[in-house]
């Protein structure tokens, strides 16, 4: 079942001046940064709030660190600004495939490993009316730190 909005996803082309916007206008501080050499991106994770079910509700500021990354190749076709919406559930394989049988097409067969730890995977935008959903189940508290 999915518990929350775990974070929404930003692509831009630079992370630095992207977090001092962020940073600077609303007053949110980076919580996790880190670089995805699978996904090809460089990410900083902005927590927005604390949420009943023990996770959090973040902001993902994502910038490419290759062209040929879906986050460069999205930025290189749209511009920046919203990528995704990820939704928080204690259990992304079995949501996942609940959701997978009910026709959407989830993108990867097996969950991947995500920011701070996390287990992920993606639905089709085409099958979510056109929005890319993500489905998160986050790392146990001591594997999630900094």
């Amino acid at each position: 079942m999915l518990t929350r909005i775990d974070h929404i996803g930003i692509a831009c082309f630079d992370l630095d001046k992207t977090v001092e916007f962020y940073r600077a206008t609303y007053g949110f501080e980076v919580f996790h940064s880190e670089v995805n050499e699978e996904q090809g991106v460089r990410e900083a994770m902005l927590k927005i709030n604390a949420t009943d079910d023990g996770g959090a509700s973040y902001l993902q500021l994502l910038e490419p660190t290759r062209e040929d990354s879906a986050v460069g190749k999205w930025l290189a076709k749209n511009g920046e600004g919203v990528h995704h919406i990820a939704f928080g559930t204690a259990d992304v394989d079995g949501d996942s495939e609940a959701i997978r049988g009910k026709g959407v097409r989830v993108l990867y067969d097996e969950p991947r490993i995500g920011s701070m730890g996390s287990r992920i995977t993606f639905l089709h935008p085409k099958d979510c009316h056109g929005v890319l959903t993500e489905l998160v189940t986050a790392a146990p508290q001591e594997s999630a730190e900094h």
